[in-house]
């Protein structure tokens, strides 16, 4: 994940959003929590946009493919962090 959405995303754990970052084992069950919550509210809402080139409309459906919401963004989040939290990891993270 890149750029605001991946940012937005630590937010609404609770994390400041810097990157590189982490969050230690112990408290990623908090962070999961924060972040269900935050999804919740915000779950709807359009994924900050990606700094590539928008997809042209597709000239066979005759329209753009709905926008990605930060839920959608957040599901392989939270399978990463169900599993950090399974094996007792921590999660980190950095610039790709």
């Amino acid at each position: 994940m890149h750029g605001d959405a991946a940012v937005a995303l630590l937010r609404a754990m609770g994390h400041s959003g810097t990157v590189p970052g982490a969050i230690l084992a112990p408290d990623l069950p908090e962070a999961l929590a924060n972040l269900r919550k935050a999804l919740e509210t915000q779950a709807d809402l359009p994924a900050p946009p990606q700094t590539e080139a928008p997809e042209e409309e597709d000239e066979d459906r005759g329209s753009a493919p709905p926008p990605v919401t930060l839920r959608m963004r957040a599901v392989p989040l939270i399978d990463m962090i169900e599993t950090a939290i399974a094996r007792g990891s921590d999660l980190m993270w950095e610039r790709g």
